[in-house]
């Protein structure tokens, strides 16, 4: 018996997932699979994972179907970094202008249509599920968010999570570990569980020497940046699903759900 864990390559999820990298050929009953946020919405979905650190989004588009650990997340406070809106005019002047979305979190895409339609009033033009050819804006995520700031092509830059947090005053939840049912049965419980216990460890122990964490981290997934940025980039960063969080999500849904992105608000329901 194994359980199957959606693993994403990017550095938010680093803390996740470093300390099982050191040994990952002596954990048996771990079996890794990577993949985008969206790769592993899809994977819940089909059942073909068991857990993953996905988009908060997922939870509430199949909410039977799942339960959430109530201990961790992805979170910030007052900026994220590897969320933005990348533009070449002020947002504010975006109605009607055309805005290229990424392909790799529903959760961010979500979070801009909310933010632009209920916080700013515009309508922009999106476009999705083609290549980016110059449009005016474009939602980036993760590295690729990242590597966009450094490189400096647009001219205007907005971090979705301090956006957030301008107009709710909470912080906003861009992943959250989310459980399907079945590894919920008697066989795979236990080991849910254990996973569950070492991954907090693995946080812990990430926070407590983020340079040599890094260094095993980045040796099996490279990126071009600065060391400095991506230490900036930790401080920024939180894992710690807090009250407060919850109700931000909760509210995240509300809005959702406001604007037709889900059928309704879930219940949040917790390993």
């Amino acid at each position: 018996m194994k359980l199957n864990i959606g693993r994403i390559p990017f550095l938010v999820c680093a803390p996740f997932f470093y300390e099982f990298l050191k040994k990952e050929n002596n954990s048996p009953f771990f079996n890794f699979i990577d993949g985008s946020p969206q790769d592993h919405n899809r994977a819940l979905k089909n059942n073909t994972i068991d857990l993953s650190p996905a988009s908060s989004i997922t939870y509430a588009q199949n909410p039977d179907q799942y339960v959430l650990s109530s201990t961790l997340c992805t979170s910030s406070r007052f900026e994220v970094q590897s969320v933005k809106l990348f533009s070449q005019k002020p947002i504010e002047k975006l109605a009607n202008e055309s805005i290229h979305l990424t392909k790799q979190s529903a959760t961010s895409v979500a979070l801009l249509k909310i933010l632009l339609s209920q916080y700013y009033n515009i309508e922009p033009k999106y476009i999705e599920n083609t290549s980016y050819q110059l449009e005016t804006a474009r939602l980036l995520i993760g590295n690729e968010a990242l590597l966009e700031t450094h490189a400096g092509n647009f001219k205007y830059q907005y971090d979705l999570e301090s956006l957030w947090e301008e107009w709710q005053k909470v912080p906003f939840v861009f992943g959250a570990w989310i459980i399907h049912q079945n590894a919920l049965s008697v066989d795979k419980k236990p080991l849910l569980e254990e996973y569950l216990k070492k991954t907090e460890s693995s946080v812990a122990s990430f926070k407590a020497s983020p340079s040599s964490a890094l260094e095993i981290w980045l040796q099996k997934y490279p990126v071009q940046l600065p060391s400095n940025t991506i230490f900036s980039y930790y401080d920024s960063l939180d894992y710690e699903f807090t009250e407060e969080r919850k109700k931000s999500l909760k509210l995240f849904y509300k809005l959702a759900a406001q604007n037709s992105i889900i059928p309704s608000a879930p219940k949040l329901k917790f390993l």
